[in-house]
């Protein structure tokens, strides 16, 4: 087991036998978790924060209007209820009246009512003209982006009080979209939309997330204690469960979170062996056997080849067309393990729509393109166009991290035989991968694709913020635009498969693989849920048998 400093031992010795003496086995509730962050929380502030260390923490210490459940589905959280107008542009929220603020100021383990209040309506308001304001820096203030005078906003012309978000009453929100917005709700369960206080918030001057005593929560459970020393080994950040927001809809498992945090995945995977946690996520679920750990894995990351468009050779059109049409997906797709699965799409089947995996209802295989013959004619028109009689030899850039490069050896091999060429694999580190991809040090690489959020423009969005994968004719498609403006959810499905069509007609993204993200636990443990997309985990209905 690790070594905790003085102060924190002194405060687990009272908590740990509090925890003990009140879990319940047979229910699996009033456990304690001692789980993991990797690297300490950047910010405890759920408008500007956006790592996994911090998202897993906000996740546990705030809660917002809405959330998603388990399947993917949206449903109402702090909102009691909530109502759209008949053209789509006016959201109108009936709070919970039972959702209260909790900031922890005694260190007797007992929440007073004198130290709770009602989280309102003003809350929300003050939380979402935050996230628009330009001098914030929000991550979310794209997602948010279709709140009517939001890119007035942004531009500067108007200031964030003026953003059409209000309070009708104490417990009434109103916002109003400048066009309809089909994801709108499901942008509502992101952290940037949980309430934040302008007068704790104020108090807190310029520290706002930034330690222990200035964070507040509404959420499952508040912050006890948050130590870390960047020279030392013994860094923890602990919560106790706000029983003040414990509902019989929405009950709270756990007692305590006992957070270790840990400098490397390494560390993780080590402490995880001794036990001294008892879970964790990952990119891969090896070495751990699923009949004696937990594991969920969810296809949240699409992995695509991508080409330097300064590249002699692949930047070529009719190049990367031969590329594309000689991949044989189904007969790669048996030799490939279960973390991964061969990918014809943009979009991965994580993304929930209408409750459903996006891929369940739009199946990837209609964007399938093999054709050998068609393949061999393109090549040829290739090296025609380039006066060569041969392509010289280049290697994938592969980070060794997140894939086998072993799967692309299959690929190497047929394309040899196929074109006469040999494309060769180069393996290095996550480090490495980063610092050549923004050289432009590379022909080919094998590049991630992943969303902020859940949605499929969130993944669309990467190919016009990114410079890999952002080009001039991506730019031109105004795709993720299109997407956020698409007004109905049932047309959703057909709006990014339209989308999707479009940015892989350039064939400057070829997809290979869908990607595993993993939650690994003790098999003691239930209803642990995390978020492939932000790598937040959520303890709240966690139930532990041990």
């Amino acid at each position: 087991m690790k070594k905790i400093t003085l102060a924190v031992c002194a405060a687990l010795v009272c908590t740990s036998a509090f925890s003990c003496g009140n879990t319940d086995r047979g229910s699996g509730t009033g456990h304690m978790f001692d789980v993991p962050l990797l690297g300490n929380p950047e910010s405890l502030d759920p408008q500007f924060a956006s790592d996994p260390s911090s998202a897993t923490v906000i996740k546990n210490l705030y809660s917002g209007l809405m959330m998603t459940d388990s399947s993917g589905a949206v449903k109402c959280c702090n909102a009691e209820s909530y109502s759209i107008s008949e053209d789509g542009t006016i959201y109108t929220f009936k709070l919970r009246q039972d959702n209260f603020w909790y900031y922890d100021t005694n260190s007797n383990d007992v929440i007073e009512d004198e130290e709770c209040f009602n989280v309102t309506a003003e809350d929300y308001v003050f939380a979402l003209q935050r996230v628009l304001d330009p001098k914030m820096k929000s991550p979310y203030a794209e997602d948010f982006s279709c709140v009517k005078g939001a890119s007035d906003i942004a531009e500067g012309t108007l200031s964030p009080e003026a953003a059409e978000v209000y309070a009708v009453d104490k417990y009434t929100l109103m916002i109003v979209l400048e066009q309809p917005c089909a994801e709108f709700l499901r942008i509502m369960c992101t952290a940037g939309a949980y309430p934040c206080n302008k007068e704790f918030f104020l108090s807190t001057k310029g520290r706002y997330g930034l330690d222990d005593r200035s964070v507040m929560s509404n959420g499952s459970f508040y912050v006890r204690q948050w130590f870390y020393d960047p020279y030392g080994v013994n860094n923890i950040l602990f919560m106790r469960r706000n029983g003040k927001n414990w509902t019989d809809d929405m009950p709270i498992a756990p007692s305590y979170l006992s957070f270790y945090i840990d400098r490397t995945e390494e560390e993780i995977r080590a402490d995880f062996k001794d036990e001294s946690i008892e879970c964790f996520t990952s990119m891969s679920s090896s070495p751990y056997n699923p009949k004696k750990y937990l594991i969920q894995g969810s296809q949240a990351t699409t992995l695509g080849l991508i080409f330097n468009p300064k590249d002699k050779y692949y930047s070529n059109l009719k190049l990367r067309m031969a590329l594309a049409k000689s991949i044989d997906r189904d007969g790669l797709e048996p030799q490939l393990k279960s973390d991964v699965s061969c990918a014809r799409g943009v979009i991965p089947p994580a993304v929930s729509v209408l409750g459903r995996s996006y891929r369940e209802l739009s199946s990837d295989k209609q964007f399938d393109e093999y054709n050998k013959e068609e393949a061999l004619e393109l090549y040829a028109q290739a090296k025609k166009e380039l006066g060569t009689e041969s392509i010289e030899t280049v290697k994938i850039l592969v980070n060794a991290e997140t894939v086998d490069s072993g799967y692309l050896h299959t690929l190497a091999q047929r394309w040899q035989e196929l074109f006469g060429s040999y494309i060769g694999i180069e393996d290095v580190t996550a480090e490495q991968f980063e610092e050549r991809i923004a050289a432009g040090d590379y022909s080919i690489a094998l590049y991630p694709v992943k969303g902020e959020i859940g949605t499929g423009f969130s993944f669309l969005r990467q190919f016009e913020k990114t410079d890999p994968l952002r080009t001039a004719e991506t730019d031109a498609l105004g795709l993720t635009e299109r997407a956020m403006a698409c007004p109905d959810p049932a047309e959703l499905v057909e709006t990014y498969t339209a989308a999707e069509r479009e940015l892989l007609a350039q064939y400057t993204f070829i997809p290979l693989f869908y990607k595993n993200t993993y939650l690994i636990a003790d098999r003691d443990n239930e209803q642990i849920l995390f978020d492939p997309f932000t790598g937040a985990i959520d303890y709240r209905q966690a139930l532990n048998y041990s």
